[in-house]
């Protein structure tokens, strides 16, 4: 384990991991191991829900007294909802741990969600929907997901849908939570200046008083992925593009080799061999990028752009012939050096903020119950093979096998 970190688990399961740092702002948060997946069909949408009616009160807080918690001191309170995991968060001065541990407890078990509250959080969520689908790129992706994981609850829509949304009741909310919210599926990680001897006792005071519970359902592994064409026919100016292929999981000894392709494809660098391709040398697009998201028990690797519909066919082919390059031309000892070198570079700028640290820790702790430290990492990066890397291109770009999601004329 990394040495920098420090490990205790609370008598009812809750895992503590923490990383005492100089400073006067602390980060905590509280992942939950329950995601939009782990939804009954019929509860379609109520992870999300229960994230946004945590702030709408508890049973000693209103609404404006939970905001106002955090807010009266310069503190920042936030929640997020993905797939797989539910976050709650919050960054505050050091002095503050007490407070935000005591908030973090008590809007994450101890909300009443009132049905007033639900009827207008509804109405904002449906806004919410809304707003998306009125952002191509945003809708592109979300339609991607969609299709890649056609008739598993993957391809469900986090966000839920206006009619589910509709005709989710208040037990469905505390029926989700006594299902997923089982305290051997969290954990609670810090940043701050604070020692962890304190830190336990605080924790101690707020979630150790939480009942202990085990979860007693295992989520379905989604599998027969089919590889899908969409169309959705809009007015607007350019044609979105998604397009990609089921991936290696988290788990798999070879998602270090894909992260690394998917960064010489499209990551966030201009230098990207697809963003040289389609916009430097052919103008096709403004922006074009690929992401790898590896989840716990599959994963996917996506190309997305945003083209005039003449251009579709030419960018994709383009697409196709960088594919193409990185599986059949071996990368030369520089080529690979510098590859590694730049993702490297880029996962050392991600960890200098506090905050983001804190969420990654929390996330790795969650599905590994250890967290590697940078150096660690570092090397097992260093370690690639340019042989590996002609492996699991070749594994995962095939085109043959790609879902494709357009949005356009």
């Amino acid at each position: 384990m990394n040495k920098g970190y420090q490990y205790h688990t609370l008598a009812n399961g809750i895992r503590i991991v923490h990383r005492q740092v100089p400073g006067q702002v602390a980060h905590l948060g509280v992942i939950i191991k329950s995601g939009s997946r782990d939804e009954l069909e019929k509860e379609w949408g109520v992870a999300h829900f229960i994230e946004h009616m945590v702030f709408k009160g508890t049973k000693t807080r209103k609404a404006f007294h939970v905001l106002a918690r955090m807010e009266n001191v310069g503190g920042d309170l936030n929640a997020y909802t993905t797939m797989e995991e539910t976050l709650f968060y919050a960054s505050f001065l050091k002095t503050y741990y007490s407070r935000s541990a005591e908030l973090l407890w008590d809007i994450i078990f101890n909300s009443v969600f009132n049905p007033k509250d639900m009827e207008l959080e509804r109405e904002v969520i449906i806004e919410e929907i809304k707003s998306y689908k009125d952002n191509p790129a945003e809708l592109a992706f979300d339609v991607f997901e969609d299709v890649l994981y056609e008739g598993h609850a993957l391809g469900r829509n986090i966000l839920g849908s206006v009619a589910s949304l509709k005709s989710l009741k208040r037990d469905d909310f505390f029926n989700f939570i006594r299902r997923t919210y089982t305290t051997d599926q969290i954990v609670i990680s810090s940043v701050g200046n604070i020692s962890m001897q304190r830190l336990v006792k605080i924790l101690e005071s707020t979630f150790g008083q939480v009942e202990a519970s085990v979860r007693n359902f295992k989520r379905e592994k989604y599998q027969n992925y089919k590889a899908r064409n969409h169309k959705i026919k809009s007015s607007i100016y350019q044609t979105n593009v998604v397009m990609g292929n089921i991936a290696y999981d988290m788990n798999d000894k070879k998602k270090d080799a894909f992260s690394l392709v998917n960064n010489l494809l499209g990551g966030p660098g201009m230098n990207t061999r697809l963003n040289i391709s389609i916009r430097e040398k052919n103008g096709y697009a403004y922006a074009v990028e690929s992401t790898y998201q590896p989840l716990s028990d599959t994963g996917y690797f996506s190309v997305y752009f945003a083209t005039d519909k003449n251009s579709v066919d030419k960018t994709m082919e383009l697409s196709i012939k960088e594919f193409d390059k990185v599986k059949t031309q071996k990368l030369g000892t520089l080529q690979l050096s510098r590859a590694k070198k730049q993702f490297i570079g880029q996962l050392a700028l991600q960890a200098e903020s506090n905050n983001n640290d804190m969420i990654a820790v929390a996330k790795t702790y969650l599905y590994f119950d250890k967290v590697d430290s940078m150096i660690d990492v570092y090397k097992r990066i260093d370690s690639i093979s340019a042989e590996e890397i002609l492996e699991v291109s070749n594994e995962i770009l095939i085109p043959d096998n790609f879902t494709i999601v357009s949005i356009g004329k």
